[in-house]
């Protein structure tokens, strides 16, 4: 095996288990509505998960770890779209927030401000911003 495919298959690992991160929200309310299901689509041709790999994480998406990105740029990334899933959900009550807040820390962001984070985050999202205004305004906040 060689190193490039090594690297693959962890980039892939970590595109699945971010995808069921997001999937975990979107099954929090017991189902995937349509605007869900829409934007699961969209996120697994993104990060180039199979039908197969899609059809079993939304069978047991507990059954992947989260796994952190290294750098802050993919840890935003991934907020934004653990964000804007719990939006697609239209339904925010305190076990998707807290959810979302789990998330947030698994993915690195530091515990004692990830409230003031998601909270700023989902304010965002709301106001239908794009991925990198989300994350220069989320930078411009820790600053």
């Amino acid at each position: 095996m060689s190193i490039s495919d090594l690297y693959s298959s962890g980039f892939r690992e970590r595109n699945r288990d971010h995808f069921a991160s997001i999937v975990r929200i979107a099954l929090s309310d017991g189902e995937i509505n349509p605007e869900e299901k829409a934007f699961l689509d969209r996120l697994a041709n993104r990060l180039d998960i199979s039908d197969e790999e899609y059809a079993t994480i939304v069978k047991n998406p507990l059954a992947y770890p989260i796994n952190p990105p290294h750098n802050y740029d993919s840890r935003l990334e991934r907020l934004y779209d653990i964000a804007r899933m719990i939006y697609a959900d239209h339904i925010e009550d305190e076990d998707e927030l807290n959810m979302i807040q789990r998330l947030a820390v698994g993915l690195g962001f530091t515990p004692s401000n990830v409230k003031f984070i998601v909270t700023k985050a989902m304010d965002l999202i709301h106001h239908g911003v794009d991925v990198d205004t989300f994350k220069e305004e989320i930078r411009h906040m820790n600053r």
